[in-house]
């Protein structure tokens, strides 16, 4: 049972999770992950043998963010582009199996789809480890017919939405006439949107809200900071600067700091174990819990309190991971750390 009214709050926006629908507009990346037993050292040169054991290709990037707020119990409508290859076809297959509309997911002959192919490897027994990544950048997209699909179905289903979410990777896909027409709709239907840009946030002014990494706010900054004080007085001129209502940054074993406008900041720590198993796609989660929460009602500490839960189950799973409504609730009620 709950035992303070936040753990009660936060439940209760949980409950109405099922009742969200939210547009996630962005690029999708095919996670592909390689496993392999070591064999022996090769005749041909000083480099170990792996002898194959399974290939897995799981959504990555805008695809991990939807597959997550499917889990969460949404309903999710994915606006993106790839190539018409077999990867394309392998990540639909698993975004349909998760429960995401795909019916967005645009097929480019111009693309070859993004894949992160992450390469696996332990003994017999022991458990694998990370040895390389080999990453297949697709282009930046400018196929004209598909960037004219992207904004027409984004005016189309804006207003059929509780939120909307930009995922940018840098392919192309949250280019200046996608972000104008989100801005101009989501204005229009008074539609709250989330931003998860990971080179230049700095192009999606006036938004709601968006989660950068402490890195990212100090790139953009142009400062190092050498405490939590003056990192919140870089992320609130760093908010004011980009018009967001609230800008929640994300701080790895350190927690979360929320700058809210008219409020203090609200520093959050972090929610489970110290050493992450696996940072792979935890941005994707958090982004996904914090705007399925304001859709819900939250408020947004309590809305980042939440996703501060959320990226605390999701680093200690392996690979590119998902949560569910479930995997939140036990957090909130039975995590050590202050909800």
């Amino acid at each position: 049972m709950p035992n303070s009214l936040v753990q009660k709050r936060l439940l209760e926006i949980i409950k109405k999770f099922s009742q969200r629908k939210v547009l996630v507009v962005g690029d999708v990346i095919a996670d592909k992950f390689i496993y392999g037993a070591i064999s022996r050292v090769s005749r041909e040169a000083p480099v170990l043998i792996l002898r194959h054991e399974q290939t897995e290709t799981i959504p990555g990037g805008a695809a991990n963010c939807a597959v997550n707020l499917a889990g969460l119990g949404a309903r999710v409508f994915l606006l993106s582009a790839t190539g018409a290859d077999e990867t394309a076809q392998a990540l639909q297959t698993g975004l349909i199996a998760s429960g995401v509309d795909c019916q967005g997911l645009l097929l480019s002959p111009e693309l070859q789809t993004t894949t992160k192919v992450r390469v696996l490897a332990g003994q017999l027994h022991s458990t694998r480890q990370q040895v390389i990544r080999i990453d297949y950048d697709a282009s930046s997209l400018t196929d004209t017919p598909v960037i004219r699909s992207i904004v027409s179905q984004i005016r189309e289903r804006a207003s059929d939405c509780d939120a909307i979410i930009i995922s940018d990777y840098n392919y192309g896909v949250a280019g200046s006439e996608v972000i104008e027409t989100i801005r101009q709709t989501a204005k229009r239907e008074s539609v709250p949107v989330f931003v998860d840009s990971r080179f230049d946030l700095t192009k999606f002014s006036g938004f709601n809200s968006a989660t950068p990494n402490e890195d990212e706010v100090e790139h953009i900054i142009g400062k190092v900071h050498a405490d939590i004080e003056q990192l919140a007085v870089s992320a609130e001129q760093l908010r004011k600067q980009l018009g967001f209502r609230a800008l929640l940054v994300t701080r790895g074993s350190q927690g979360m700091l929320l700058l809210e406008e008219g409020l203090d900041p609200l520093n959050l720590a972090a929610v489970g174990g110290s050493e992450a198993v696996d940072v792979t796609g935890a941005g994707d989660t958090v982004i996904a819990t914090y705007a399925l929460a304001v859709a819900s009602g939250a408020s947004f500490p309590d809305a980042a309190r939440l996703a501060n839960h959320a990226g605390g189950l999701v680093v200690m799973k392996r690979g590119t991971a998902s949560i569910s409504s479930q995997d939140l609730e036990n957090s909130v009620l039975y995590s050590e750390t202050a909800p």
